[in-house]
């Protein structure tokens, strides 16, 4: 694809994503609210998006406010659409459930209005994460060129639409992304770096080079049956425990927006949770494994391994 027509699809994208949010948002604001509760976060400010997070206070929003929150919520696609003083480079998360009225054409009509926006956002992460052809340190300039102010966070994530559950409760929840990779697989990254001929802050191109050359002589020194894997921390996420009681499951979203539920009338109205405040200090692990040992080998790509 050509730059001249990626770009042209990039707005037209982003201009059908406008568009079906905001038809979306009147379809909901026209359906008899039921119940809603919405939970603000802190704000964070630019250059605190990677401050170790010990606390996080929380505060509740119900009713018709939290229902005229999640849907401007949902439409926050640009800079222009939030403070000045906020950093870009930080989602930012609004936790919580509006519950609607909706018979049956409705709530089809609704369904497909979420699937063709949904659509909308994958189409857009592909045109820039793939279609572009761009490595990921070169993205950022390229989007803010020909869509100035996208907050690519906000805009890649999808709306979670969800039918009568029995109850929605909330909590926090801390991971670590973990994937295994060949020693074959890091090689080939390090070499596709190596090629690149680009420099990473505070380095010169020279000084990154041998810096990646060392990482590189590092991994091929390893035994040849070492495992590898990427083990990275990611910052506590607030979650929904959705249940429903006619097959027994309780299934956990990840909740960054409100989850927006359908209802068929009053009867059907979930029992929604609070979400309180997170404290590191008291956070208990159900079940917490025995790690297997591992050794930090590359540690700016939280590469792992089990031996040495």
């Amino acid at each position: 694809m050509s730059r001249y027509d990626l770009v042209a699809d990039l707005h037209e994208c982003v201009n059908a994503l406008e568009q079906g949010l905001t038809t979306l948002r009147q379809q909901v604001e026209q359906q008899p609210l039921l119940i809603a509760r919405a939970f603000s976060l802190p704000e964070i400010e630019k250059g605190h998006e990677n401050d170790e997070i010990e606390r996080i206070a929380v505060t509740q929003h119900l009713g018709q406010k939290a229902r005229d929150m999640a849907l401007a919520h949902y439409c926050r696609l640009f800079m222009q659409h939030q403070s000045e003083k906020l950093s870009t480079k930080a989602a930012v998360r609004l936790p919580g459930a509006i519950c609607i009225e909706a018979d049956e054409a409705v709530s089809e009509h609704i369904s497909q209005q979420v699937a063709d926006i949904n659509a909308l956002k994958l189409r857009l992460e592909h045109l820039i994460t793939v279609e572009s052809g761009l490595p990921s340190e070169a993205r950022f300039e390229f989007v803010h060129q020909h869509l100035r102010g996208l907050i690519t966070l906000n805009a890649y994530r999808s709306v979670t639409l969800l039918h009568a559950p029995d109850s929605l409760r909330f909590g926090w929840a801390n991971k670590n992304i973990i994937k295994n990779l060949t020693r074959e697989a890091v090689v080939e990254q390090l070499e596709r770096s190596l090629k690149a001929n680009r420099a990473q802050a505070p380095w010169t191109r020279e000084q990154w080079a041998e810096k990646v050359q060392q990482e590189l002589d590092m991994i091929l020194s390893l035994p040849a049956d070492a495992k590898l894997k990427i083990k990275r921390p990611v910052k506590v996420q607030p979650i929904a425990r959705v249940w429903r009681a006619s097959n027994k499951k309780q299934v956990q979203l990840a909740c960054p927006s409100p989850l927006l539920v359908l209802c068929r009338d009053k009867t059907q109205v979930p029992i929604l949770g609070e979400l309180l405040d997170y404290d590191a200090d008291n956070v208990t692990h159900r079940h917490k494994p025995l790690a297997q040992p591992l050794h930090l080998v590359i540690p700016r790509l939280y590469l792992w391994s089990d031996k040495l």
